[in-house]
């Protein structure tokens, strides 16, 4: 008998060539003598090694296949992958007689796939979403305060760059108003003023200036034609004149031009009369257009004073113009010369301080009817700016002597800039217009509306400040 143990031993060490095939690893190499049918036709192992290569290049370079049409015939490469159509057929002269060149025989079955390259293209982001995404990410990086005082546009007397820096630091208002007393006689002095206020965190500052020329100028080289002659003239003259003035504001580093009047009266008698650039609607609107387009690209157009001084009598700054006007009278008579100036590229708008009845009883500047007609009207997306809103506390009515109370007023009617001609004291204004949004009075999303429109136009001028020079594509290689 043979036991157990002898049994497993025989099986082991000579039990057989068929047990010792049983038990060999998979990975051992078959003996010579055994042999492996075929798995099937050498072209259908063709095609399944085709379809893998093929489907791992998809995996790695996001290649598409293109299957053939039905009733397109693909032929086989040499290389195993599927040909374009007539890829594979005979070249000219070839027979099938058997002399020349055999055409391969056509596929059958499924065709193998053409394969095409696809690259993920994704348009890029235009300058104005870029510049916009800037503005919400330093947006969200700000304090209430912070932005807060980006809201407000002041005046710092004299022509001392240590001053007004300082007060830029201590401070950071929007921007700043330069009147007279800041300008240097020559426009090489106050070119180099200007250059000491602009920063390098990606923002430009704001440096307004009256220059409508004429009777309102501060420049002292601007010697070019004004309103009270181009009225007259034919519109090229205001073309030619705006664009003197906007190479000089250039060349003098200001970047705000609170020159161009779009009002329009043919009173000889109103204040604004000299300051216009047309006695009619439609003459004021070419000349207004023609303006902006003169200084577009140079320095920032601002339209002033919405909704328009030609038909309310009296002076702004020292009362509270008021007029019964139909509303469709000032469509008609007074809107066109602003829209024509929004339509020419204006960026600002400057709200004056001034009373229509029939819309508000309340000035312009502190109306959110006025402005909800600027925006969705007159179709404006740029930055409001109120007329110095000193001028309120100095028109004697008592509803408006509040200094903090216009300036709550003026931000919740939709204005995004608080304009002053003096050197405000911005930490206290700015705690209590945090106060004013603690209480309820302000909402903070009003404020981001407003602070995010200003810092766009700033992060606008930066850019124009700092252009990324063109680099050309090189040459394509012969």
């Amino acid at each position: 008998m043979v036991s157990a143990s002898e049994s497993v031993g025989r099986t082991i060490s000579g039990g057989g060539e068929a047990e010792r095939a049983r038990i060999r690893p998979r990975f051992a190499s078959r003996p010579p003598e055994t042999t492996v049918a075929p798995r099937g036709p050498v072209r259908w192992r063709r095609r399944f090694r085709v379809a893998a290569i093929a489907f791992g290049l998809f995996a790695l370079t996001g290649c598409v296949p293109e299957v053939p049409a039905a009733g397109v015939v693909a032929t086989e490469s040499p290389s195993g992958a599927g040909s374009a159509p007539g890829a594979g057929a005979p070249s000219p002269g070839a027979s099938d007689s058997g002399t020349g060149t055999t055409p391969p025989p056509a596929a059958t079955g499924t065709p193998a796939p053409v394969f095409t390259r696809h690259r993920a293209t994704f348009p890029a982001p235009t300058r104005e979403e870029r510049i916009r995404s800037f503005a919400e990410e330093r947006l969200a990086s700000m304090t209430l305060e912070q932005k807060i005082a980006s809201l407000f546009m002041v005046h710092v007397a004299g022509a001392d760059p240590v001053a007004l820096q300082s007060y830029l630091a201590g401070n950071a208002p929007g921007g700043l108003l330069l009147l007279g007393d800041n300008v240097p006689g020559s426009a090489e002095e106050a070119a180099a003023l200007t250059a000491t206020l602009q920063s390098g965190d990606g923002l430009g500052t704001l440096i307004a200036i009256d220059e409508e020329g004429g009777i309102v100028a501060r420049l002292g080289a601007d010697t070019f034609a004004a309103a009270d002659t181009l009225k007259s003239e034919p519109v090229q003259a205001t073309t030619d004149a705006f664009t003197q003035r906007a190479d000089l504001l250039q060349s003098t580093g200001m970047t705000v031009n609170f020159g161009v009047i779009a009002d329009v009266t043919a009173d000889p008698s109103s204040f604004i009369y000299e300051r216009v650039l047309g006695t009619d609607a439609a003459a004021a609107s070419e000349r207004v257009a023609a303006a902006v387009e003169a200084e577009n690209g140079k320095v920032y157009s601002t339209l002033k004073h919405f909704p328009g001084h030609g038909a309310a009598s009296g002076d702004s700054h020292t009362s509270l113009p008021a007029t019964d006007l139909p509303f469709a009278q000032w469509q008609a008579e007074d809107a066109p010369p602003f829209q024509a100036g929004i339509d020419a590229g204006a960026p600002i708008v400057m709200f004056g301080h001034l009373v229509y009845r029939a819309v508000d009883s309340a000035p312009a500047s502190l109306s959110p009817a006025w402005h909800q007609v600027l925006r969705e009207q007159l179709g404006f997306d740029g930055v409001v700016v109120t007329d110095d809103l000193l001028m309120l506390e100095a028109s004697g009515v008592p509803e408006y002597a509040d200094r903090t109370a216009n300036a709550i007023a003026a931000i919740n009617a939709g204005n995004d800039l608080l304009l002053y001609n003096t050197q405000l004291d911005l930490p206290a204004m700015t705690a209590a217009m945090v106060a004013a949004v603690q209480g309820g009075l302000i909402s903070e999303q009003t404020i981001d509306d407003a602070a995010l429109r200003d810092l766009s136009l700033r992060r606008d001028l930066w850019l124009r400040q700092h252009p990324v020079p063109v680099v050309p594509a090189p040459a394509p290689a012969r």
